[in-house]
């Protein structure tokens, strides 16, 4: 079955977690696996999918993982599995303290940066509706479209797929935009997109995006 449409005026993109800490030399992600060839490829289609949806007007908020400098928000299985991947949540780093809300790391990269009007959302949840107003921003502008981009594909842009569905979202999974530094367990989550007819959406890169943004929409008036 082919993607539907997407509508501008109901549809939203989220840029999940396109950090420093996460794509750039010195961040966790550096520190945790030593290599950044696996976000760095991405991050040229997430930038021609970002010009495209501004163009076309849909709503873009970008998420930012990020705790308290006092750790008061970070929970001790979570600080324990940090230490376990050799990158311990606020510990020290050349861009700051890891994943620590307000240092230099902890923000998004120059080249994904938001936009004036842009929402920006610190969370400490791997998913984006657990501990932001997502869930209101999107209701107040009657979204029902969500195309997805980001980083981790097996953590934090999974877990807010999940969480968009189970609230009933129609979900754009923009696979040459996500991924992680494992490749089977990327192309793993790309599988599970398209399990059982689509049960977490429509997986497609960022071109069929922009041409699914110019498709009309279905219930489109004849001209």
């Amino acid at each position: 079955m082919p993607a539907p449409a997407i509508d501008a005026s109901k549809a939203a993109l989220l840029m999940i977690d396109f950090q420093r800490d996460f794509c750039e030399k010195g961040g966790y992600a550096d520190t945790a696996w030593g290599e950044l060839g696996w976000v760095e490829e991405v991050i040229p289609r997430a930038a021609e999918l970002l010009a495209a949806c501004r163009a076309a007007g849909l709503l873009v908020i970008h998420t930012r993982e990020g705790y308290a400098p006092d750790l008061s928000d970070l929970g001790p299985v979570k600080l324990r599995r940090s230490q376990a991947a050799g990158a311990t949540i606020g510990g020290a780093g050349p861009m700051g303290r890891l994943l620590i809300r307000g240092e230099h790391g902890q923000d998004t990269i120059d080249r994904l940066a938001a936009q004036d009007g842009e929402s920006v959302l610190d969370k400490s949840t791997y998913g984006a509706f657990a501990s932001t107003r997502l869930l209101e921003i999107l209701r107040e502008r009657n979204i029902e479209q969500l195309v997805f981009a980001g980083v981790t594909a097996d953590v934090c842009v999974h877990t807010t797929l999940r969480e968009a569905i189970d609230r009933g979202f129609d979900c754009f999974y923009c696979r040459d935009a996500i991924s992680t530094p494992d490749a089977a367990i990327r192309e793993a989550c790309e599988k599970m997109v398209e399990h059982e007819g689509g049960i977490w959406g429509w997986l497609c890169t960022a071109a069929e995006v922009a041409e699914l943004m110019q498709a009309p929409a279905a219930d489109a008036e004849p001209s």
